[in-house]
């Protein structure tokens, strides 16, 4: 093994190599209890509160399969076009580590209950690529390590390490692509959109919240490097538990420039685990891979087999919800917006406020415009999702109704919304609180127009010589006037009457 710190160009690696992308995902599913006990899956409890002694290993203890633990990986499979089993079995893959109790995981291993599908993404330019899917298949998660003492958070440098079996056994789905080929030098971005259009398919179907920041999805990114014109795999690498959607492409892309030095300097790539670093998109070495054989799977003598009956699968599969692609399509001909707006609400988002905002009474545009607008200024300044504002959709609808019916302009509807964000209430309370509401007075109108017009005496004139175009100016001045409170169509219709000018 030839160790280098040094990379590559992405454009010379692949003048050289094509990618060969095998992306591995974990889903936590959203089940009330574990997958194999009845201890609660809910989170922040106190450490290892939420334990029993069949998620422990205890000897003596049975476990039993979590029914809608099922339900959700038939669910998964078939929104991926998968082929369901009629019979298959959990195994025993054993391995020691120190946050599996058991000293084995229950997972399946030849005999997934979900094979043979694909998802099909779609690329920001609009190009479609098909993600051939090998496998869907239950298991259970680890507990939790917390390493004291280090600086990096890691187990090198601790001093001692904590260990919270909370989460151990919580039910996962793990969905396993078949080598991704022919992506070329958009891998990475095929990386991340897969896992994107993938998230948006499992909050569909309601099986998870797929959070990646709390570790309710994660993905591992197996790469290795074929040499142009070859048909044979390299070696690959596996980068660990990455959280977020930029995390799996910086990791692709930085693995492609790794295997590509490496080889390029004579070197062989080292099949092995690796960490992907948040802070500045590089990889470390983990610990070398194992073999499927040195985990000696074998059937778990605990558990029945799982037979899924033929009508049970057609029953989920006819309640299935409208899938994430399909659903923007419909919404994008709805709205009359391009692929490209869509994809940036999609990037935002934004899709699930936008609709609940209309369905609360707001026009397509309007809510758009707010949640795109000012909610995602908000959300990127603070550092949030948008569903992790302090607003509702239905106060959203309620701002672009009080802008509909003149009780407010944009520039007041900006300050409702900061008023709802900072907890001073609902829109009405707000403008309320506030005193936003936009002058409708005529007769006040009538008074700051004047007023206006009588401090800009040159610019009057010049309106009167027919610059209509300069009534901008008295405009801004009643605005000023009126703390942005009037409504300025009418403000400017005002100063053309009294100046008698025609607007033609």
């Amino acid at each position: 093994m030839t160790v280098t710190t040094d990379l590559v160009s992405y454009e010379d690696a692949l003048a050289s190599y094509d990618p060969v992308m095998g992306l591995e995902v974990h889903v936590e599913l959203g089940t009330r209890t574990k997958m194999f006990c009845g201890c609660s899956t809910e989170l922040g409890a106190e450490p290892n509160s939420q334990t029993c002694p069949t998620c422990l290993g205890l000897p003596g203890s049975l476990p039993v399969v979590n029914a809608v633990g099922v339900e959700s990986a038939i669910k998964i499979g078939l929104a991926l076009h998968c082929e369901i089993a009629e019979w298959c079995r959990f195994a025993r893959k054993n391995y020691f580590y120190p946050d599996m109790p058991k000293n084995f995981q229950t997972s399946q291993y030849d005999e997934p209950i979900a094979f043979n599908g694909y998802l099909d993404v779609q690329l920001e330019d609009g190009e479609v690529f098909r993600v051939e899917i090998e496998r869907a298949h239950m298991e259970e998660d680890t507990g939790k390590s917390t390493h004291v003492g280090g600086a990096t958070g890691r187990i090198h440098g601790a001093s001692h390490s904590l260990l919270d079996y909370n989460r151990a056994g919580i039910p996962l789905i793990e969905i396993v692509t078949k080598p991704i080929v022919g992506a070329g030098d958009r891998a990475p971005e095929v990386a991340k959109a897969y896992v994107a259009e993938l998230r948006e398919l499992i909050r569909a179907l309601g099986v998870s919240e797929a959070r990646m920041e709390m570790g309710q999805m994660r993905c591992d990114v197996n790469l290795s490097l074929m040499p142009k014109g070859s048909q044979t795999f390299g070696t690959r690498s596996e980068t660990k538990n990455v959280n977020s959607l930029r995390s799996v492409e910086r990791a692709v892309r930085f693995e492609v420039q790794r295997h590509a030095a490496v080889l390029g300097d004579g070197g062989t790539i080292v099949q092995e685990t690796r960490h992907f670093h948040e802070d500045d998109g590089t990889t470390t070495s983990g610990r070398v891979k194992e073999e499927a054989e040195d985990y000696r799977y074998f059937p778990e003598p605990d558990l029945v087999p799982v037979a899924p009956s033929r009508e049970w699968v057609e029953e989920l599969r006819a309640a299935l919800p409208e899938l994430p692609r399909v659903r923007r399509n419909r919404l994008r001909e709805e709205w009359g917006i391009s692929e490209h707006d869509m994809q940036s609400i999609l990037n935002a988002g934004a899709i699930d406020p936008i609709v609940a905002t209309i369905g609360a009474g707001a026009d397509p545009v309007s809510a758009r415009k707010w949640w795109m607008g000012e909610l995602a200024r908000n959300a990127n300044e603070s550092g949030r999702s948008l569903d992790e504002l302090p607003i509702t959709p239905e106060q959203v609808a309620r701002v672009t109704a009080l802008v509909v019916d003149g009780s407010l302009n944009d520039k007041l509807a900006r300050q409702v919304i900061e008023g709802v964000l900072a907890g001073e209430g609902d829109p009405d309370a707000v403008v309320e609180k506030r005193g936003l509401k936009v002058v409708s007075d005529e007769g006040a109108l009538g008074v700051a127009v004047d007023e206006a017009i009588a401090g800009n005496a040159a610019i009057a004139d010049k309106i009167r010589g027919g610059k209509v175009a300069a009534a901008g100016a008295l405009v801004g001045a009643v605005m000023k006037a009126t703390r942005g409170q009037a409504d300025a169509a009418r403000v400017k219709e005002l100063i053309l009457e009294k100046l008698g000018v025609s607007e033609g």
